[in-house]
């Protein structure tokens, strides 16, 4: 396994792809939509499969995946790998690896955690579930843009982890965004809540990464509203457990996505607020 291809080059596909391409593993990408610099960009996700070991996955939600599986499929084969990085429910992960695996071809679930900073450092975190010898085959190239890789035996359990690290990061940027709002409510600053913060227990990896976007309300996404809003319902559906966390920040995720926030950083959800304080 020594080339690869990406498949969706939005906030995180491209930059993994920059990367790759800088490491000399990349032999294309593909995007839904054009993209006129995309690197090593070829017509046809299937064309990019063709060409590369490894087709690597990473668009927006179930239905794409499964669009995206149907379109490579010809290429697939023994010696042909596909690494999944969408974020999807773990019956889509299963019935993805069963059809890939009909073909002869390998197949990895990897979602991974770690937004636009991150991929464009390299410095992603995948949580890869599949059989240990396809998890082997696709590790070396998947470090050239990761820092960690957790392994799980099954692509059902990749999948659910990440849905299950989504909920604990939207449930803390919720609970980040009241705090500062009951903060601010009563005039202290900003620079000075959030240096009480880092002392707190409390702190976190997401508070030290959403602090300056929301000091300056910029809401240019490293990971957007809508596509949380999605992981929050996959992971609603996909089990019945009574999560009453999970249902109210899903609430805030459609209200914001039904406010025009859709494309926004999911930090935006602080705006809700704001406009609920005056």
């Amino acid at each position: 396994m020594e080339s690869i291809g990406v498949l969706g080059l939005g906030i995180i596909g491209e930059p993994w792809a920059r990367r790759y391409l800088a490491a000399g593993k990349l032999v294309g990408s593909w995007n839904r939509s054009a993209k006129p610099n995309a690197p090593l960009g070829k017509p046809t996700a299937l064309a990019v499969a063709a060409a590369a070991d490894v087709t690597q996955i990473v668009v927006a939600d179930p239905s794409a995946v499964m669009a995206v599986i149907d379109a490579i499929l010809p290429a697939l084969g023994p010696g042909k790998a596909v690494v999944q990085s969408s974020t999807i429910d773990p019956d889509t992960a299963a019935t993805c690896e069963a059809r890939v695996r009909a073909t002869g071809a390998l197949y990895v679930e990897s979602p991974f955690t770690g937004s636009k900073p991150a991929a464009e450092a390299g410095t992603s975190v995948f949580f890869m579930g599949g059989d240990a010898a396809a998890l082997d085959s696709v590790e070396p190239l998947l470090a050239l843009v990761s820092e960690t890789r957790f392994r799980l035996p099954s692509v059902r359990q990749a999948s659910a982890l990440k849905l299950a690290m989504n909920l604990n990061i939207a449930a803390q940027m919720e609970a980040l965004s009241e705090s500062l709002t009951f903060a601010r409510q009563a005039g202290i600053g900003d620079a000075l809540f959030f240096q009480v913060l880092a002392k707190n227990v409390s702190y976190s990896g997401l508070s030290r990464l959403k602090e300056d976007k929301l000091k300056k309300g910029d809401f240019a996404p490293q990971f957007s509203v809508k596509h949380m809003h999605k992981d929050m319902r996959l992971a609603q559906a996909a089990n019945g457990l009574d999560l009453p966390l999970l249902e109210t920040v899903r609430g805030c995720l459609a209200r914001a996505e039904a406010q025009g926030m859709g494309d926004d950083d999911f930090s935006s959800l602080i705006r809700l607020l704001v406009s609920a304080t005056g």
